[in-house]
């Protein structure tokens, strides 16, 4: 009997803006190190997370260059866990809602997400063991 479970999550927060996104990131890595198979669907300004024309930045006021500030972006998060999944033999599926895409456009992404709709995360919730919604509010 497999003891793999599915978490189902649910972003709406644009990168950068609240602590709840980078709380989404590490909870989906901690899912995918237990080795449970992680769907995540992305809505309104969510879909930017995977966005592949994300720059990184020098730092004015701290005097720091491009390279010394490493700034962190979320589309190296979003292939990061695609990898680890991979990696730990895990499915890892993220579907980017497709009207919220559409308002932002945001179509550019890294390798691994898909465009979709709310009836795919109703479905994902359907099919997995527990859900997740990180709200903005």
């Amino acid at each position: 009997m497999s003891t793999q479970k599915t978490l189902n999550i649910l972003i709406m927060d644009p990168p950068y803006e609240s602590s709840r996104t980078a709380t989404a990131f590490r909870i989906m890595e901690a899912a995918i190190k237990k080795g449970h198979n992680v769907n995540v669907f992305t809505y309104e300004g969510a879909t930017a997370l995977s966005l592949r024309d994300q720059k990184g930045h020098p730092n004015p006021i701290k005097g720091t260059s491009l390279e010394e500030e490493k700034h962190p972006l979320t589309k190296d998060f979003v292939s990061g866990l695609f990898a680890f999944a991979k990696q730990k033999g895990v499915q890892f599926n993220w579907i980017n809602c497709g009207l919220c895409v559409d308002e932002r456009g945001v179509s550019n992404w890294v390798d691994g997400p898909v465009r979709g709709g709310p009836a795919d995360f109703i479905k994902n919730v359907q099919q997995s063991d527990k859900t997740l919604v990180i709200a903005t509010k």
